[in-house]
């Protein structure tokens, strides 16, 4: 009986085990980019706050592997990111959608594997994409449309507006003016559907700062990222303030 509760304990206990070790390989192996590259791995609050106890000397990798999501999260670490004094490169292993490319769109240099993906950044309101609502709305006489459609349509013509200007504004720190406003009204107004994949290809041939040279670390860290079973923190990093001139934390 006594080797039968052994047995039992133990085949209970052997997910949480291998859910600790697991999270442990991600410490190792982020802390051995870290002693690499100097980077911090980083979604709203918790990037603004290791941002923050980051120097803003020390160049900042982030690694971004997201469909997207508000505009709000996106744009406040967007913006942090563009401030920042020392050198941002974002990492982009298989795709970084929506908001995920508004913050690569704020980085200095963008690294992504030859397949990987970014995408427009033109805003979305509810299920409906903000150009089409606009479109629709002035395709069809004022008489026809409904007061929620204009309203939805009032409210497309906003986020449209407050999105290319945010993209301009971010793009105009490392463009001329005029390649800023025409690379943000592309992104933005609905050229494209919100899942159109721009390449590393696509990304260069558009005078984006992209290259392809993936380090292997960054596509090792991916693989102990599988597909969760129960909700896990979308958000990981050692907690530690860097400073300049200070290593990195050691196994």
């Amino acid at each position: 009986m006594d080797i039968f509760w052994l047995f039992f304990m133990l085949s209970a206990l052997q997910p949480v085990i291998k859910q600790r070790l697991l999270e442990a390989s991600r410490k190792r192996l982020i802390a051995l980019i870290e002693r690499e590259r100097n980077i911090d791995i980083n979604d709203s609050e918790e990037v603004l706050r290791a941002i923050h106890l980051t120097d803003p000397e020390i160049p900042l990798d982030l690694i971004l592997h997201t469909p997207g999501g508000l505009v709000l999260a996106a744009t406040q670490i967007a913006r942090a990111v563009s401030k920042r004094k020392g050198k941002v490169t974002v990492f982009v292993p298989h795709y970084a959608m929506s908001g995920g490319t508004l913050i690569a769109l704020a980085a200095d240099e963008i690294v992504m594997c030859t397949h990987a993906v970014l995408g427009p950044v033109d805003p979305q309101l509810g299920e409906y994409p903000a150009a089409s609502i606009v479109k629709v709305a002035r395709q069809k006489p004022i008489a026809e449309v409904d007061d929620k459609t204009l309203i939805l349509a009032d409210q497309a013509e906003k986020a449209l507006f407050q999105m290319e200007h945010e993209v301009t504004d971010l793009l105009g720190r490392k463009f001329p003016a005029e390649k800023a406003t025409e690379l943000a009204k592309l992104l933005t107004s609905g050229t494209w559907t919100h899942d159109f994949p721009i390449t590393c290809e696509r990304g260069q041939e558009l005078g984006l700062p992209v290259r392809d040279d993936m380090p292997e670390n960054i596509l090792r860290l991916m693989r102990l990222y599988p597909q969760p079973i129960r909700r896990q923190p979308s958000v990981e990093y050692l907690p530690l303030p860097y400073r300049t001139g200070e290593p990195g934390p050691r196994k």
